[in-house]
């Protein structure tokens, strides 16, 4: 299987339990991977026929940025809910990850994986 990916993708938004979360904007890091059969982009060398990556990477920075979860739990999934739909992709792996949720640790978060539901 074929996989695109977006590593270290950084979108601030209000996320948090906390009171002192819920005022301010934190910082996220998303590592993604998706599903995607590469052979005919690889014949055409046509970017219409790709999973255009830049087109994933600013839909989740808009989602994102406006969204205001309390869990990163919530926020994950809702994430990878968007890329199968909008995306088309089979599969999905992310890992979203919050720097300086825990003190000691370098980051905290989530990987979830997600597949496409049969219809």
């Amino acid at each position: 299987m074929d996989r695109v990916f977006i590593e270290g993708l950084e979108i601030e938004t209000v996320i948090g339990i906390y009171d002192w979360e819920r005022r301010i904007r934190q910082p996220l890091r998303f590592d993604i991977e998706m599903a995607f059969d590469n052979r005919r982009p690889a014949a055409t060398d046509d970017i219409a026929d790709t999973l255009d990556y830049k087109a994933v990477s600013k839909r989740l920075i808009a989602y994102v940025s406006a969204s205001s979860f309390g869990l990163v739990e919530t926020l994950a999934e809702r994430c990878a809910g968007l890329i199968l739909d909008e995306f088309g992709v089979a599969w999905v792996r992310l890992k979203l990850s919050k720097p300086g949720a825990v003190r000691g640790a370098q980051s905290v978060g989530v990987i979830i994986e997600r597949q496409r539901e049969a219809d």
